[in-house]
C-alpha cells in the first residue's frame, strides 16, 4: 500500500469518527485512538506534500486571507416574515389556506446566528458564503472548512446548494471565554466575528457549528417536501436541528411553541423562535414571495428582550415618496447586543395609539433583533408633554397632506425628498453607482451639481476637484462607477425611478409582463391590475408617472446620456393560437405544472393570467381541489378547462 492509498483509507475513517462526535453527539472511539490516527495522517501529509480534499486536517485553518471575495447567489435568498403572537400566526395560516386548502406545516428551531450557504459538487464542498443582502454574499469557504460539523465530502454526487445557520453553543462560548483575553458577549456576535474573520485559524478556535435546514438547489433528484429535504440532509451527514415536526393545524403548532418556550432556556444552543414552513415544495411555488419574504413561511419569535428608556424627542423625516415619518430619540440603552439611541414610531396614529409623550419613560424592544421599536409607555414624568403632529414639511416647510394614517410632503422640489430619491437611484439595488454615499450625494446637492437623475451622468472631474477628501483615485473610481452604471437591467431601472408602490419585486413583475420600457410606458390600467400583487392604487401610480411630461423628459434625457437598458426579448407570438389576447385564471393544483410555469406558458403565447374571476375572464384552468374560483366561473358561464385540455391547447 502506498502512502497516498493509506491516506485515502484513513480520511473517511476520521471523518466518520468526527460525524459521530460532532453531529450525532455519540462518539464511537476514544480521543486517544482518534489522535493516533489523526497524527498518522498529518505525518503522511508532511511526507507526501498531499492533502486530500476531504482531509480533516483542513479544519485547523490556513493562512490569513487578503480580503473577502463577493459571491453572487445562484438563487436569491429571502429573509422570513415574523410574528410574535398567535394572532399573527393564525393570519399566516389563514393566508396560506386561501390558496392551499389542506396545508401541512413543518416546525423547526429558529437559530440566532449567521446564515451560511454551502455548495457541493461531485460530493465535495467547493464554496461557502454568507447570505449578505440575499443577492450577493461573501466567500467564507476557508472559514467554514474549519467547522468540524460541516462535512467536507457527502454521498450525493450531483451539484447541490444547502443553507444553514452558523452557531456557537453556550458551552463552547463559556469554554472559549475561560482562556480568551477578550471575552465574547454572546453567541451571535461570536459566530459573526468568527466566520467573517480573515484568519481561518480564529474561526477554528471558536468551535462553531453550522446547523443545516434548507436546500436551495439540487440538479438531479426531485424532492417534494421539507420532510424529504430533512431526510436528504440527514442522509448526507449534515448537522440538523433537534426539532423537526409536521403539523396540520394552528393548534398543533401552538402546542409546540408553548413546549419550546418553556424549555428554551435549558438548551445549549441559542434560539429566538421557531420557523414554520409549508411542507409541500410545489405548493410553495403557488404561494410565491413578496419583495422581501416567502409567503409560505414565517418565523414565530419568542417574547423579545425589552428595556425602558426616556423619550427625549421625536424627529420627523421625509422619504423619497414624500412620506413624513417620526423617529424617536431615546436615552442610549443596551439592548439585544447593541447600544441604541433611536427607535421606530410608524406614524402619528402609532404615537396616539401608544400614548407616548416627550420625557416619558417608554418600553423599547429590538424588533426582530434589528430595528428598535417603542412599544408603549412605562411611566409619565412630571414634565411629560404631547408630541405635536407636524403641519409643515420639516425640510421645505411646505404644507403637509394627510392620506389615511400617513402624512406626505407633495412638493417635488423638497430637498430631503429629492436627496432620498437620488440616494435610492444610485443604490446597489437600482443603478448601483458605487462610491456615491448619501453624504456625498447631499454634498453635491448643496453645491447645485445634483438635482435630477440625469445629473449623475453629467458629473465630471471638475465637480469633485478641490472638495475635501477627494483625491484622484477616489474621483476616478466614482466616475468609472457612473460610467459602468449606464448599462443596467430593465427591472433595476424601473425600481430606480421611485414610482409610488413600485419596488424591487413589482419591477421584476412588470418586466416579466411588458418586456420593454416602451411597452410599460404604454401600459393600460386594466392590464396592470391583472398583474399579481399590483393593486388599483399602484396601477394608477404607474399610469400617472408615465403620463407626466416631466418624468418622460427625464427618462429620455437618461437615454440620451448613454443609459443602456437591457430589455427582455419579445417573443414572436402566433396570434391565431388559443391563448392570444385572452384572460385566464388558474385555480387548484395542477399535477404537471407549477403555478409559475403554467403562467409563463400562457404569457409566452400572448395570454394574461389574473388572480380573480370576473365577467372579463375568458377561461379558467382548474386542477385538483379547485375552490371558489371554479364556482364563480360556472356562475358567469366562463369557459372551464382541465389540465388535460390545457395541455392539448398548448400543443395547438
Amino acid at each position: 500500500m502506498t502512502k497516498k492509498e493509506r491516506m485515502e483509507e484513513i480520511v473517511p475513517i476520521l471523518n466518520d469518527y468526527a460525524y459521530h462526535y460532532y453531529v450525532l453527539d455519540k462518539p464511537i472511539v476514544s480521543d486517544y485512538d482518534y489522535d493516533i490516527l489523526y497524527d498518522e495522517l498529518v505525518k503522511l501529509e508532511e511526507e507526501t506534500g498531499i492533502i486530500l480534499p476531504s482531509s480533516p486536517t483542513r479544519k485547523v485553518g490556513g493562512e490569513v486571507l487578503p480580503g473577502f471575495k463577493k459571491v453572487e447567489h445562484e438563487i436569491r435568498l429571502y429573509s422570513l416574515n415574523k410574528c410574535n403572537d398567535y394572532m399573527g400566526l393564525e393570519k399566516f395560516i389563514s393566508d396560506v389556506k386561501k390558496v392551499i386548502k389542506t396545508p401541512k406545516f413543518t416546525v423547526e428551531y429558529k437559530f440566532d446566528g449567521l446564515r451560511i450557504v454551502a455548495k457541493y459538487k461531485d460530493g465535495y464542498l467547493v464554496q461557502a458564503s454568507t447570505r449578505g443582502d440575499g443577492i450577493v454574499g461573501e466567500d467564507v469557504t476557508e472559514q467554514v472548512k474549519t467547522i468540524r460539523s460541516v462535512p467536507m465530502q457527502i454521498d450525493y454526487k450531483g451539484e447541490v446548494i444547502v443553507a444553514g445557520e452558523g452557531v456557537m453553543t453556550l458551552s463552547s462560548l463559556e469554554k472559549y471565554n475561560k482562556t480568551a483575553s477578550i471575552k465574547l458577549k454572546n453567541p451571535r456576535n461570536a459566530v459573526s466575528g468568527a466566520i467573517r474573520n480573515l484568519d481561518p485559524k480564529e474561526t477554528a478556535r471558536r468551535n462553531l457549528d453550522v446547523v443545516f435546514y434548507d436546500l436551495i438547489k439540487i440538479d438531479k433528484d426531485t424532492l417534494h417536501s421539507q420532510e424529504e429535504v430533512q431526510e436528504f440532509l440527514v442522509k448526507n451527514k449534515f448537522l440538523t436541528g433537534k426539532l423537526f415536526e409536521v403539523c396540520s393545524s394552528g393548534r398543533e403548532i401552538e402546542k409546540i411553541i408553548e413546549r419550546i418556550d418553556r424549555i428554551k432556556a435549558t438548551l445549549d444552543i441559542q434560539i429566538d423562535g421557531l420557523v414554520i414552513k409549508l411542507n409541500d415544495l410545489k405548493q410553495r411555488e403557488e404561494l410565491g414571495t413578496t419583495s422581501k419574504f416567502p409567503k409560505w413561511a414565517i418565523a414565530y419569535k419568542f417574547a423579545p428582550l425589552e428595556v425602558t428608556s426616556k423619550l427625549l424627542d421625536v424627529e420627523w423625516n421625509v422619504g423619497r415618496t414624500g412620506k413624513v415619518t417620526p423617529t424617536a430619540v431615546i436615552s442610549p440603552v443596551y439592548l439585544a447586543g447593541a447600544t441604541v439611541s433611536r427607535a421606530t414610531l410608524n406614524n402619528y396614529d402609532d404615537i396616539l395609539r401608544k400614548k407616548v409623550k416627550i420625557n416619558s419613560l417608554v418600553f423599547v424592544r429590538r424588533s426582530n433583533e434589528v430595528i428598535p421599536e417603542i412599544l408603549g409607555v412605562a411611566k409619565y414624568e412630571d414634565n411629560a408633554r404631547e408630541i405635536e403632529k407636524p403641519t409643515k414639511c420639516p425640510s421645505c416647510k411646505s404644507e403637509l397632506v394627510e392620506d389615511g394614517a400617513n402624512i406626505f410632503c407633495i412638493n417635488e422640489d423638497c430637498k430631503e425628498k429629492v436627496i432620498s430619491k437620488l440616494v435610492y437611484f444610485a443604490s446597489k439595488k437600482c443603478m448601483n453607482i458605487e462610491g456615491l454615499s448619501e453624504k456625498i450625494i447631499s454634498l453635491l446637492f448643496s453645491l447645485g451639481k445634483l438635482r435630477t437623475y440625469q445629473d449623475f451622468y453629467k458629473l465630471n472631474r471638475s465637480d469633485f476637484e478641490g472638495l475635501e477628501g477627494f483625491k484622484d483615485k477616489k474621483i476616478n473610481n466614482i466616475l468609472s462607477s457612473i460610467e459602468k452604471s449606464k448599462s443596467c437591467k430593465l427591472n433595476n431601472f424601473i425600481d430606480s425611478l421611485s414610482i409610488n408602490g413600485v419596488g424591487e419585486k413589482t419591477s421584476k413583475d412588470l418586466v416579466k409582463k411588458y418586456k420593454t420600457l416602451n411597452n410599460l410606458m404604454a401600459a393600460n390600467y386594466e392590464d396592470l391590475v391583472n398583474i399579481k400583487d399590483v393593486g388599483e392604487i399602484t396601477a394608477k401610480n404607474i399610469i400617472d408617472f408615465f403620463s407626466n411630461e416631466k418624468n418622460k423628459s427625464e427618462i429620455n434625457a437618461l437615454l440620451g446620456l448613454g443609459v443602456r437598458i437591457q430589455e427582455e426579448k419579445e417573443i414572436e407570438v402566433d396570434k391565431t393560437n388559443f391563448f392570444y389576447n385572452k384572460k385566464f385564471v388558474l385555480t387548484g393544483t395542477l399535477q404537471n405544472y407549477t403555478r409559475s410555469n403554467a403562467t409563463k406558458l400562457i404569457e409566452d403565447r400572448g395570454g394574461v393570467v389574473s388572480n380573480s374571476v370576473s365577467k372579463n375572464t375568458d377561461c379558467v384552468i382548474f386542477g385538483v381541489e379547485a375552490g371558489s374560483k371554479l364556482e364563480r366561473a360556472k356562475e358567469l358561464n366562463v369557459l372551464i378547462i382541465n389540465e388535460s385540455e390545457f395541455e392539448s391547447y398548448l400543443k395547438g
